[in-house]
């Protein structure tokens, strides 16, 4: 009883009275893990964000903003190519290098049932899985460099149990296991429209992953970090599972990074279009940042430089590499979160579940690329779209599996 009342008086203090008519009609065993769930969330900071991002989000100005520095990895002569491409491959065959992949969402927009890294697709060599293909990528370059490289998967409480499941069943695609770590993301609840938390059909509040910025947390809080000191790990490359053309080894990054004192460094691509909706790399307030399509205005969108090139034409594909030390520094740093609109069944103080045709609640989420800003500079390596981005994140259309298979063909044959 103690403990209850110390639930409702939480509900209480943040007016989701309606979460207490919900537990005084549950069963004793629903009812004590709502009851846990309660006393251990962080109340403050979704109703801080809930007051501070109901608002709509404002167009960044011309006057803050500046097109971004970048080295043309097609661009640079013979000589710079193969010094920045000496400095990384020491590093990579002393086993000072690790990569890490993003794979904490399912593949619903795919009509998938599971974990995305699971997606199968048919491609010039057969079927693979996306998990698969990272691998493979993996083992292509311990062939090249004669070292085992370190392999980090972040999942998420939705996905982890089924993506444990699924790579034991395949023998981790035949890659060492005590290679392998695997850990996942935090969540963070979401909240309608009108300022409440929602109760799942599970009899719990509703929460969502906090988005690839809190991989940042995530990762000290899961002993990753240090395991990664442990080996004498210095640069670690983040991805994400969807990208089958991702070129997670590639020592001409991480020499240029090198070579440029950075410790943070991206690659990107040429938008296609001015209006690809798509983020991109910039500085604002002299410090590094990507912003996304949706806070530039056309204007902005459309300017170009006295080459004729886009003035913010840098587009991020999710490519990022990281010296150990930027990686302690931002998991100690807050996150700013971004805020989306969503659909969300929820069930109401009857144990109704009601269900929705519009979005009502909001999620919000951390972005990875955020950490930029903690830093004076970092390295942009410019690559190709046709060699190195071809994700997978719609059924049809654009960013297809249809799409990123071609590309992914032209690479193989």
């Amino acid at each position: 009883m103690e403990k209850e009342q110390q639930a409702k008086n939480i509900l209480a203090k943040y007016n989701q009275g309606h979460i207490i008519k919900i537990l005084d009609k549950l069963n004793e065993e629903k009812k004590e893990e709502l009851i846990d769930q309660i006393i251990e969330m962080d109340f403050e900071q979704i109703i801080d964000l809930y007051n501070k991002y109901k608002q709509d989000e404002l167009l960044v100005s011309n006057k803050d903003i500046k097109n971004i520095k970048y080295i043309d990895k097609y661009g640079i002569n013979e000589s710079e190519r193969e010094e920045y491409k000496r400095i990384g491959e020491k590093y990579i065959k002393e086993g000072k290098y690790a990569v890490v992949t993003m794979a904490g969402g399912q593949g619903t927009r795919l009509g998938h049932t599971g974990p995305k890294g699971t997606f199968k697709i048919d491609t010039v060599n057969g079927d693979k899985y996306l998990f698969e293909i990272i691998v493979e990528t993996l083992k292509k370059a311990e062939k090249e460099y004669g070292v085992v490289i370190p392999w980090y998967i972040m999942t998420s409480k939705e996905n982890n149990a089924q993506t444990v499941e699924f790579l034991k069943e395949k023998n981790y695609f035949s890659y060492p296991e005590d290679k392998i770590k695997i850990f996942m993301q935090n969540e963070i609840p979401m909240i309608s429209d009108d300022g409440k938390l929602i109760i799942n059909e599970k009899y719990r509040i509703k929460e969502a992953s906090d988005g690839n910025g809190g991989i940042y947390k995530s990762m000290k809080e899961n002993g990753i970090l240090d395991d990664m000191e442990s080996k004498n790990i210095e640069w670690i490359f983040i991805g994400g599972v969807d990208n089958i053309l991702l070129k997670m080894v590639d020592p001409i990054l991480v020499g240029a990074t090198v070579k440029e004192n950075n410790l943070v460094a991206s690659k990107s691509v040429v938008k296609a279009y001015p209006e690809e909706k798509a983020g991109v790399f910039c500085k604002i307030n002299n410090r590094p940042k990507v912003i996304e399509y949706s806070e530039m205005s056309k204007e902005m969108c459309e300017q170009r430089d006295e080459n004729g090139e886009l003035l913010y034409g840098e587009m991020n594909i999710l490519s990022h590499m990281y010296n150990i030390k930027a990686l302690y520094t931002l998991a100690d740093k807050k996150m700013p979160y971004h805020k989306a609109h969503k659909k969300s069944d929820y069930m109401d103080e009857n144990l109704k579940m009601i269900k929705v045709e519009t979005p009502n609640a909001f999620k919000f989420e951390a972005f990875i690329f955020d950490g930029f800003e903690e830093f004076n500079e970092m390295t942009i390596l410019r690559v190709k779209r046709e060699e190195e981005f071809a994700p997978i994140k719609n059924k049809t259309g654009k960013d297809s599996p249809e799409t990123a298979i071609e590309l992914y063909n032209k690479m193989s044959i």
